[in-house]
């Protein structure tokens, strides 16, 4: 992973110099180098994802387990373990049907466009001094940017399933993920503002030359935290898949592979908002003793434990609640926060 999402660090007579010389002395053009490191980039990003991804999966069926007392995730195999090896069969032998009255098309592409924006957002994330694919001086804005585009897959996935019960759930997912999105931002803005800069890299230091955001910050972080959560439909947020009231929602009509794609897009989004809420709030990598990757990880896991643990706590809010809490609290609370920040900064 070092030599890919290090090149900077690595230009400076290494593996990457050495490699990028072999291939100009064997008359490739350098657009093909060029290439052949940013795919490998996205392939090492694509295999960290998934096989936190895996992990996840094993650790919330682990955490339910002990909260509600399951007994397949803790007794199925040593350690649970063979409870996520059941889950991921259960979700492929399934048959992978498309209805008669779905937009094909458009049915076969909406799972793949709600995990693209998970995966493009860890271009920018900084697991460490110079462990990140690309560090953009807009690198916030590039996430928000990203994070906005699960509301058309989810509207895609809903409309061309060609049920009523699907678009219901595709409409409540689009307004969930608007009117959570706005404080989430400002949330967000709120520590940029702090910091002075959009990119993730120079808030880490920002944070290592003072003192954590969450410090700073700690209505904008909690601001952010619920609407995270609400961003990931996740209890007690999660009506755009309510089982009582829209059978699944806006996937009700996908089966089989498909489904598991939106099933890895749910776990990959969780671990992508994580590791930004770690970034913005935690320091990042930052941290004495231990590897700054490791700090990364640790952080970021302590935002999917308690993900974890409102899940397996709260109950379902009902969807006038849901709308209510975002319009007439977190909003005007995300808005104070960013004011009074602008404030204590001008000052």
């Amino acid at each position: 992973m070092a030599l890919a999402l290090a090149a900077p660090a690595l230009a400076g007579g290494n593996l990457y110099t050495r490699a990028q010389q072999l291939f100009l002395d064997l008359g490739l053009p350098p657009w093909i180098f060029a290439i052949l490191v940013a795919a490998v980039k996205v392939a090492l990003i694509l295999v960290f994802i998934l096989l936190n991804v895996l992990f996840l999966i094993w650790l919330e069926r682990k955490l339910g387990g002990h909260l509600q007392n399951r007994l397949g995730p803790v007794y199925t195999g040593p350690f649970g373990l063979l409870q996520t090896v059941a889950d991921a069969l259960k979700v492929l032998v399934k048959e992978d049907v498309i209805p008669a009255a779905a937009d094909r098309w458009a049915f076969i592409v909406a799972p793949f466009i709600a995990f693209v924006p998970a995966l493009m957002i860890w271009l920018v994330v900084p697991f460490g001094p110079g462990l990140q694919a690309r560090d953009l001086s807009i690198g916030v804005l590039y996430v928000a940017a990203l994070s906005g585009l699960i509301i058309p897959s989810l509207l895609t996935a809903g409309w061309s399933s060609g049920s009523k019960w699907s678009l219901l759930g595709a409409f409540r997912a689009g307004a969930q993920l608007i009117s959570y999105e706005v404080p989430l931002l400002l949330a967000q803005l709120a520590v940029v503002v702090w910091a002075g800069s959009l990119s993730l890299n120079d808030i880490v230091r920002a944070q290592q030359q003072g003192t954590w955001f969450i410090l700073l910050q700690p209505v904008g972080f909690i601001v952010y935290l619920i609407a995270a959560i609400a961003e990931l439909n996740r209890t007690p947020f999660d009506l755009p898949e309510a089982e009582s009231e829209l059978v699944a929602g806006f996937n009700t009509e996908y089966s089989g592979f498909r489904f598991a794609i939106f099933f890895l897009t749910e776990y990959a989004n969780l671990l992508t908002s994580s590791a930004i809420a770690a970034t913005l709030f935690l320091g990042g990598w930052s941290g004495p003793w231990l590897p700054p990757f490791v700090w990364f990880l640790l952080k970021t896991y302590v935002f999917v434990f308690i993900a974890m643990w409102v899940r397996f706590t709260l109950p379902r809010l009902r969807v006038d609640q849901l709308m209510n809490f975002a319009w007439k609290l977190l909003l005007p609370v995300a808005l104070l926060n960013v004011v009074v920040t602008g404030a204590i900064v001008a000052l």
